[in-house]
């Protein structure tokens, strides 16, 4: 039970008495209390009273003798509630038993589509793919746990004109030996000696603009040796993904060529709806409210002036795919922040049309850029993107290293393990903890320190907790009563009373910085109280009371993380 919700639950009803109306009680953690209702000051104008004198007919009203120890007026007219011992024990207690840890199934499961990562068919997968593919694995990973039906969609870039020169460059050099260095991961060696091809030869260049025309057209040939690209590509992918610990597969992949087929209909239905205009040559759309920096109205151009369809007609085609076959009434497009007027303008024509109408709403979840130790966006020494697969393998390595040095008695095997599980965890975490809207430095050290708010300093936490277990050799008893004798047990049941409410907060808004943040008070708290509250050495009924502290905090840490797509170790 959210102990939040359950206030504001009993002070509505009050609120809504002296108010004569509904009224968000406004309930907070406070430093002067446990919580603080500031609902009276707001309401003191509305109703012409002292906000002293609103609060204290709240109170009056508030059936709250069987949550609070002590609750009262305080200042110019807050409320402070003070949380009976009783209370939170019994409520503890509840979660030791509950498998869920207090957060509830949604009541009303949606059908949610989540777009993301999306890399480029014969491209290497590169840094700026790792913040959507974090970011959409967590987000996958918290719908499906609560309840919602979840469809993962790898939205690859597998269609268009680079393919005429990637396949005439594949003709060159022999399906066979194509084959061979594909299948040896380094695809930008295979795009860049396309396009130096493409930029001096004019024969090539030729060749290639027919090569588009015959995949355009259906040419069988070229077909399968498009084909033969992008399965070479799709493997490549799945070995990041499997080193990357994301839930993606072969299956969620869906490339811009599965919506090749919709796109005509898609600009002859916004034409049938009067919504299509002529502009330079080009099919455009103009949304509205959207204009240039002359102050003109911004198209969107569905088919270009050669007939060509663009990445709007495309995205238009998606998302009437996922509203209308798919079933989806919530669409997530975890894409960097850049785009943001393109995918605003996208389900702005989308209203228009009718084919996003509510309950159904789409999300742009936008994210800013990683960044050296310059203040730049992140480069290889050569001044290239960073190569994904080599920023992991070096994660995995810095942790392992660090694993062998802080154990010395790890075989390599263990140290491997450990080294995979927080190397990838510290990258996944260093993303996730910031504030999505914001760019963050890639720093090694701080990344991978067992101090902070790090994965490390959490999976070491909990590892700290199962060697508690292991030293106690039991588990603890779910039905052991809650005894909160001292501060740092309240401090602690507080904490674990609040993932509920962090989770919800997560379904809503997909800020993941703030689970983080409260992995971080949770483990912060926990080593409080297991500095000053003795769990092995004290005996009987207060023992088992604080290894059931332990265990909660434990399975917290590790659902929190887990949904997180970070990985928890039994030794650290």
């Amino acid at each position: 039970m959210d102990l939040e919700r359950l206030l504001t639950d009993r002070l509505a009803p009050a609120f809504a008495t002296v108010a004569g109306g509904p009224v968000d009680p406004l309930v907070r953690r406070s430093p002067r209390a446990d919580f603080q209702s500031d609902a009276a000051l707001a309401l003191a104008r509305r109703l012409g009273r002292p906000p002293r004198d609103i609060a204290a007919a709240v109170l009056e009203h508030a059936e709250l003798d069987d949550v609070c120890a002590a609750a009262e007026v305080s200042g110019p007219g807050f409320l402070n509630l003070t949380v009976a011992d009783r209370t939170l024990a019994t409520l503890v207690s509840g979660l030791a038993g509950d498998d869920r840890l207090g957060v509830p199934v949604a009541p009303a499961p949606e059908t949610v589509v989540v777009d993301y990562s999306a890399p480029n068919v014969a491209k290497e997968m590169h840094v700026g793919h790792l913040r959507s593919t974090v970011i959409g694995d967590a987000a996958v990973r918290l719908l499906d746990w609560l309840g919602h039906r979840v469809v993962r969609v790898n939205h690859l870039g597998d269609w268009g004109t680079p393919f005429g020169m990637l396949i005439e460059h594949l003709v060159d050099l022999g399906e066979a030996e194509a084959t061979q260095e594909l299948s040896m991961g380094d695809l930008d060696s295979f795009y860049k000696a396309a396009r130096v091809k493409f930029d001096a030869d004019e024969a090539f260049r030729e060749r290639s603009r027919q090569r588009v025309v015959a995949l355009q057209g259906g040419d069988e040939r070229t077909l399968r040796l498009w084909r033969l690209l992008v399965e070479q590509s799709e493997r490549y992918f799945l070995t990041v993904y499997e080193l990357l610990d994301v839930t993606l597969t072969r299956d969620d992949f869906r490339g811009e060529s599965a919506y090749n087929d919709r796109l005509g209909g898609v600009v002859d239905e916004l034409d049938r709806l009067g919504l299509l205009r002529a502009s330079d040559g080009a099919d455009c759309v103009f949304p509205s409210g959207f204009t240039g920096r002359d102050g003109e109205p911004l198209p969107l151009i569905v088919r270009k002036g050669d007939g060509g369809y663009g990445y709007p007609a495309t995205d238009l085609a998606a998302l009437r795919h996922r509203t209308d076959d798919l079933g989806a009434t919530r669409l997530l497009y975890v894409v960097g922040l850049p785009q943001r007027q393109h995918f605003a303008m996208v389900f702005a024509v989308a209203e228009a049309a009718g084919w996003l109408r509510p309950p159904t709403r789409a999300v742009h979840l936008g994210f800013g850029s990683i960044l050296g130790s310059d203040g730049r966006m992140l480069r290889s020494r050569a001044g290239g993107s960073v190569k994904l697969v080599g920023l992991l393998e070096e994660a995995v390595a810095r942790a392992t290293e660090l694993a062998r040095t802080k154990n010395p008695e790890l075989d390599a095997e263990a140290a491997a393990e450990i080294g995979r599980a927080v190397g990838i965890g510290a990258i996944k975490y260093a993303d996730l903890a910031t504030d999505r809207a914001r760019d963050y430095v890639l720093d090694w050290e701080r990344m991978l320190s067992l101090d902070g708010n790090t994965a490390p300093y959490l999976q070491y936490a909990y590892s700290r907790i199962r060697s508690v277990f292991r030293r106690a050799g039991t588990d603890a008893r779910p039905d052991a009563e809650i005894l909160l004798t001292e501060p740092a047990e309240r401090a602690l049941a507080f904490e674990l009373l609040g993932f509920a409410g962090v989770v919800a907060e997560m379904e809503r808004s997909l800020e993941f910085h703030h689970l983080a943040g409260y992995l971080h008070r949770l483990a912060s708290t926990f080593s409080a109280f297991y500095e000053r509250c003795p769990v092995l050495r004290a005996s009987g009924e207060l023992r088992e009371s604080r290894l059931v502290l332990a265990d909660l905090t434990a399975r917290t840490l590790r659902q929190g993380l887990h949904l997180l797509g970070i990985r928890t170790v039994e030794r650290m």
